[in-house]
């Protein structure tokens, strides 16, 4: 059974809606936007085991942090109008901005994942642990 897609206007899904996103519908992409520091000492999400795709296309640049302009012509050559796109950063307030990059470049099915890959920080300053993909015990690895 299909995971329903949600509605064109939400900006936002669980982590776990993405998996099963990921994991039930074919085509499905995982835009990184983190910068390439973050995916190397950080890690990546794992989704092999999914019928997905990861992209990984920083919204910004590493290490001035300038906005990436050349963001929206890099997804287009990645992906399709039509294609179900999952966003993800560190904590959500990129992926979020990404998404609406992207619906404003022609993407209708754009969404921001929650929490982002590590979510904000717990009462001891730390990742990981309050929100996000690997707080939701999702698939994921060092390179």
């Amino acid at each position: 059974m299909l995971v329903d897609l949600p509605t064109s206007e939400a900006e936002e899904v669980s982590p776990q809606q993405a998996w099963q996103m990921l994991k039930e519908r074919r085509g499905v992409k995982l835009v990184d936007v983190r910068t390439a520091p973050e995916w190397l000492y950080v890690g990546l999400p794992d989704i092999g085991a999914t019928a997905g795709t990861l992209l990984q296309i920083s919204w910004h640049i590493f290490p001035d942090m300038r906005e990436n302009v050349a963001f929206a012509d890099d997804l287009k050559r990645a992906a399709a109008p039509d294609d179900v796109l999952l966003f993800l950063c560190r904590s959500g307030g990129r992926s979020l901005t990404a998404v609406r990059a992207a619906k404003e470049a022609g993407f209708k099915q754009a969404y921001s994942i929650r929490g982002g890959f590590e979510g904000p920080v717990d009462d001891h300053g730390h990742r990981g642990s309050v929100e996000g993909w690997k707080c939701a015990h999702l698939a994921w690895r060092q390179q």
